[in-house]
């Protein structure tokens, strides 16, 4: 990934259409490529984990990085909380949904940071990052925008990751349901969760 010179500003943008406009439900408005497909990736523990190791379970899957400031944060304590509610109101319809946090950034993400951070946030949430070539796979194969960027004057350690800010649903069998853009309350996910969990449309 290129390493561009952007001011503090561009290090927080976040593309929520990198390509199309997103609809609200992806049954519905079918895409003209395909978002999703096989991955191979690792857990905090190291142990390979692939698509297939999701079969039969809801996937609610957000690409970001344990460095991310706000956005992330933001995001992983939506799912979290639509998590919560749907528990409260339906253990064995929330156990269906396996919430999954995909490191962008795998040069600092370690496993044992990864498991520390997704814990935050979801006690089933799993985390899983992968070696350069498998980040870009997985990266690609779902369309994600994701570039490292630099703020004027800082260490070049410290850089930040400008990405997409979007929430994939993964059905049972792999493909994908709907998405849910940056601005998705817990209660709207909640809700969409419960039609698709109950084989209802959108």
């Amino acid at each position: 990934m290129m390493l561009l010179r952007f001011g503090r500003f561009a290090a927080c943008l976040v593309m929520c259409a990198a390509f199309l406009p997103w609809p609200s439900s992806a049954k519905d408005t079918p895409f003209p490529f395909k978002i999703g497909g096989p991955f191979e990736l690792s857990d905090d523990a190291g142990r390979p984990v692939t698509d297939q190791s999701f079969r039969g379970r809801f996937m609610l899957i957000y690409f970001g990085y344990t460095y991310c400031p706000d956005i992330c944060p933001t995001n992983l304590q939506v799912m979290g909380t639509a998590l919560d509610s749907l528990r409260a109101k339906d253990p064995k319809a929330e156990a269906r949904v396996v919430p999954v946090f995909i490191t962008i950034d795998p040069e600092r993400d370690t496993g044992e940071l990864l498991r520390e951070y997704v814990g935050n946030f979801h006690p089933r949430m799993v985390g899983l990052r992968g070696n350069a070539a498998q980040t870009e796979a997985v990266t690609q194969a779902y369309r994600m925008h994701a570039i490292k960027v630099l703020p004027d004057g800082a260490d070049p350690e410290d850089y930040l990751m400008s990405h997409s800010s979007i929430t994939f649903l993964m059905g049972p069998d792999g493909e994908l349901v709907t998405l849910f853009p940056h601005d998705t309350t817990p209660e709207k996910m909640m809700a969409v969760l419960e039609k698709y969990l109950a084989g209802g449309g959108s």
